[in-house]
């Protein structure tokens, strides 16, 4: 009886279960879970460090004019952890790439801090100088949150505060959701299912309120998850966890084109009416 009561309590925790990834671990959990997040530590460890490179700068200086601001906030991904070269991380993709479609150079800052949770947004815009207004933010949050067991209704309420306050500067917001954490291979099974199942969740929940709060939404798990389910070698980096060059491509590929809808409509809500709309309707009569 003993035994079985241990067993519908050990169900229950796992209902509600978080992940053991990058030093996080999958708790509550008998039936050896305990030993297998032990396994994901050792076999991810940190051999990038904690520190993603500095891609802020103007990018595509050359185009002249006035740059556009690009702001990312977030955690690793959204960092950049992984890239071997500036122009890698996902920042320097994404204005690269909004630069030559533009044809204007985009000022890169990334706020986004390695290790992030949901609740960090609200830092990293802090942190922001009081006079900046960025054109378009983008934010990529979530794995933490699940890694580390934060409420899904938590997470959602930090990120739609994020977006919330970013908007007030002035900026549209494109939200990357919460990656397939099931793409892991380093995370043994079942922890790679549950946090696959724990993933898809709150990137549903974090669509729904991206969306409710203004901002365009990107599904990364369906659409790059599958990428890095087929191809791990070449979408991971070092570390098996975070995405390599090429990942970063694939993901800064389906951000930009809500990004650069986004720029599009805030350009043609700020273009002042045509001469035709502005002047005066011309009286069909004639002089008497």
């Amino acid at each position: 009886m003993r035994r079985n009561q241990e067993a519908l309590r050990t169900i229950g925790v796992l209902g509600g279960i978080a992940a053991a990834v990058g030093g996080a671990v999958f708790v509550g959990a008998r039936w050896g879970l305990p030993h297998q997040a032990a396994v994901a530590r050792r076999r991810i460890g940190k051999p990038l460090g904690e520190e993603a490179l500095d891609a802020d700068r103007v990018w595509r200086r050359a185009l002249g004019g006035d740059p556009i601001e690009l702001l990312v906030l977030g955690d690793s991904i959204a960092a950049g952890l992984g890239a071997e070269r500036r122009k890698d991380t996902l920042g320097g993709r994404l204005a690269k790439a909004v630069a030559r479609r533009t044809g204007r150079p985009v000022r890169l800052r990334t706020a986004a801090v390695v290790g992030s949770e949901s609740s960090a947004l609200d830092g990293q815009i802090d942190a922001l100088p009081a006079g900046y207004r960025p054109d378009i933010a983008v934010i990529v949050v979530g794995g933490n949150d699940v890694t580390h067991r934060v409420p899904v209704s938590e997470s959602t309420a930090h990120l739609a505060k994020a977006i919330s306050r970013v908007r007030g500067r002035g900026a549209e917001v494109v939200v990357g959701t919460c990656p397939d954490l099931g793409a892991l291979r380093p995370v043994p099974q079942p922890l790679r299912t549950l946090g696959s199942r724990l993933s898809r969740q709150l990137a549903e929940a974090q669509a729904e309120a991206a969306r409710a709060s203004g901002a365009r939404v990107v599904s990364l798990g369906r659409a790059v998850g599958p990428f890095f389910i087929s191809q791990p070698d070449e979408m991971f980096s070092l570390d098996r966890f975070h995405p390599s060059a090429l990942g970063y491509r694939r993901t800064a590929e389906v951000l930009l084109p809500p990004v650069l809808a986004a720029l599009a409509s805030a350009a043609r809500d700020a273009a002042p009416p045509s001469d035709a709309a502005a002047s005066e309707p011309v009286s069909a009569s004639s002089p008497g």
